[in-house]
């Protein structure tokens, strides 16, 4: 969705560098150069450290992941870099990161998030961290798109007023093979009128995802090629890109386009949506692409309601009718075998 053709790509959590092989591959596939691409990285986990430095160097990707392993919160090891790109999955939810300590940081341009949850405080990080034009995407619980404990919904709040969130993503559920939880993206943009797209100044693009994906086996689920150019189309449609201008559609029993075959953008009913600041303010700062894309219509069969109604009170009346009767034949075939005296005998009792 981010497209990091070049510029510098900055991961703050980066672990194995999952994020950067990545970026990798996608720059190849899309006939760009790998010289283009700065990589930044740290990781707090010494043995994940340099498990990314060997992954980066065996694929020959140059990359700054600091002279140690450190803690992005406490020890950043990158504290004047600007990314053109911020990829990141941080950890959710982390009640141990020492928040205590950080009360007057400089990062804290939006409110002091709170100690006992990380959440908020790796999203300002990664807007600290953001050059003037640059983009963020990254994973986070569902919580940060609605909690209002602790501070983070008015921190949440000045976010939203600031104008930088671009697009947000709601996925389904039993994606990870760590936890079923189903998860949201947040989409950054540090300007939303600078050149490179059509301008958006005071909009934000909301797609639910929830019902792609297809189950690999009982408990996982998995997202295709497809459902992932289908997002990704909708949002370059929608932020004027060239490159997302192929139609994408969904799949929920029918196919629907999601961009038309100029590649110009429109809302779809139970999908996606592009909301004005307005909007968001109207819902209480929440960001739950649900709340803003509505209900998918049903499909329509042809048979007028007044004729479909009649049709079906008829067929539960004649349902009805038979239950009934096979409530009758239960009973007698039960009295055959002697139920009704085995239980006069055990009420007895």
């Amino acid at each position: 969705m981010l497209a990091p053709y070049k510029g510098r790509v900055f991961d703050p959590c980066c672990g194995s560098g999952g994020m950067f092989v990545s970026s990798e591959k996608f720059i190849k596939e899309h006939g760009g150069r790998i010289g283009d691409m700065s990589v930044f990285g740290q990781e707090s986990n010494h043995t994940t450290w340099r498990l990314a430095k060997m992954n980066l160097a065996i694929r020959g990707i140059e990359a700054n992941l600091g002279r140690e392993h450190a803690d992005s919160f406490h020890h950043d090891l990158h504290p004047d870099l600007k990314a053109d790109y911020v990829l990141a999955n941080p950890p959710f939810n982390d009640s141990d990161w020492r928040g205590e300590l950080l009360k007057e940081d400089k990062r804290w341009v939006y409110g002091t998030p709170p100690a006992g949850n990380a959440n908020f405080a790796w999203v300002q990080h990664f807007i600290h961290h953001l050059a003037p034009a640059g983009l963020a995407g990254f994973v986070l619980a569902n919580g940060s798109m609605s909690s209002n404990q602790s501070g983070e919904g008015d921190i949440r709040k000045a976010i939203i007023e600031a104008d930088l969130v671009d697009c947000m993503v709601a996925l389904p559920g039993q994606l990870f093979y760590s936890t079923q939880i189903p998860v949201c993206l947040w989409f950054l943009a540090r300007t939303k009128s600078n050149g490179r797209f059509r301008k958006r100044t005071g909009e934000t693009l909301f797609i639910d995802a929830r019902k792609l994906g297809t189950m690999i086996d009982r408990v996982h689920r998995e997202l295709t090629d497809a459902d992932i150019r289908t997002i990704a189309d909708t949002y370059h449609a929608w932020r004027g890109d060239n490159r997302g201008q192929r139609a994408g559609s969904v799949s929920d029993g029918k196919r629907r386009t999601v961009a038309n075959a100029s590649g110009s953008y429109s809302d779809i009913l139970g999908f996606c949506k592009s909301a004005t600041l307005e909007d968001i303010r109207h819902h209480g700062y929440i960001l739950t692409p649900g709340r803003y894309v509505g209900a998918a219509e049903a499909e329509d069969d042809g048979e007028p309601f007044e004729e479909k109604m009649k049709r079906l009170t008829d067929e539960l009346r004649e349902q009805t009718k038979q239950a009934a009767k096979l409530d009758v034949l239960i009973w007698a075939n039960l009295e055959d075998i002697g139920y009704g005296e085995w239980v006069e005998e055990n009420d007895a009792r």
